[in-house]
């Protein structure tokens, strides 16, 4: 039997992938599915809108000035480009903190150029450039305007993480009990969700209803009037947001993690590639879209780079190609 996504050298097959898709309305149907929709996942990243809804109801973001932009970078993992190093800089001023005070470690970032140019002045990478320093920042943020100790504000114990988890549970339709938690890349508590219940926090997202409607709406359009802050130049969710035009948000998470809300539809999207190739969850995303009947040709050719992934070899030339090879289940 085929594998979902394939992988070819040339004109041959030389990988595969196997997948899982999860299609939920925001009343928490199943509409469509590929593998197991249940299957328990880690979402990574992909959670980053639901952990800054506490940012919003608290009214932390009020108090702080956060502009749009600002929100969302606070759901981004940004390519460390200086427009994201700069906002999180200006977020930490607002709050009254210095750089130190940020505990998401740090790493090179996905933009090389702004690499390149730390190293061309003899400084050292800062946990700005970490992809992760936008959440970070604003855990901060609600941790200041609560009073709260801002030294472990990312422990599981700490009235920051508390609250999040508590929107997870609203949102996503899952008893704390049952949520299991292990650490994220970037040091704070990350959450294990049946994939389905994932889908449906970004139904949710994209439509909200139920609780914490208020915060989920200016959080989505946050993140669709700025999609370059959700990622960065040549990154799949900025331009997948950029092109539908505010009918899609959409937030990945490490280990081949993609979700994608559709606004007017109120319909939420949860891929997992199951071997953490990340390589094959833009070819899987695209294609879900294209079954459910969004893309049109121009879409298709704008996106065509992610739809079907080239792969390149040292020389940069292009050897072959990573395609889609599933068929969505009612």
């Amino acid at each position: 039997m085929e594998k979902p996504i394939l992988v070819y050298r040339g004109e041959h097959i030389e990988s595969t992938h196997d997948l899982h898709v999860a299609v939920v309305n925001n009343e928490g149907k199943l509409l469509y599915s590929y593998g197991n929709p249940s299957r328990l996942t880690f979402p990574r990243s992909s959670m980053k809108p639901f952990q800054a809804v506490p940012l919003v109801e608290t009214g932390a973001a009020e108090r702080f000035n956060y502009t749009d932009a600002e929100l969302s970078l606070s759901c981004a993992s940004h390519s460390g480009e200086k427009i994201h190093r700069d906002s999180v800089l200006k977020i930490l001023a607002k709050i009254g903190l210095e750089e130190e005070a940020l505990q998401c470690g740090t790493h090179i970032p996905r933009d090389h150029e702004s690499y390149k140019q730390l190293i061309r002045e003899g400084k050292e990478l800062t946990p700005v450039f970490s992809n992760c320093s936008g959440k970070h920042s604003s855990m901060l943020a609600t941790a200041v305007h609560m009073k709260e100790d801002i030294g472990g504000y990312r422990e599981i114990h700490h009235p920051v993480q508390q609250r999040i988890l508590d929107v997870i549970e609203d949102i996503c339709e899952v008893p704390k009990n049952d949520i299991k938690l292990s650490v994220d890349g970037c040091g704070v508590p990350v959450h294990q969700l049946p994939l389905n219940h994932v889908a449906l926090g970004f139904a949710r997202l994209a439509k909200p209803v139920g609780g914490h409607t208020s915060a989920l709406y200016i959080i989505r359009n946050a993140m669709v009037k700025h999609p370059e802050m959700v990622g960065g130049k040549n990154r799949f969710d900025t331009d997948l947001m950029n092109i539908f035009n505010g009918r899609i948000v959409s937030k990945a998470g490490a280990e081949a993690v993609q979700c994608v809300g559709l606004v007017e539809e109120g319909i939420g999207i949860a891929i997992k590639v199951e071997d953490g190739g990340e390589r094959a969850a833009s070819v899987a995303a695209i294609e879900v879209l294209k079954q459910l009947g969004l893309v049109n040709e121009q879409i298709n050719q704008t996106l065509k780079g992610y739809a079907h992934a080239p792969v390149f070899n040292a020389r940069n030339d292009r050897i072959g190609v990573i395609k889609p090879n599933f068929i969505l289940e009612k």
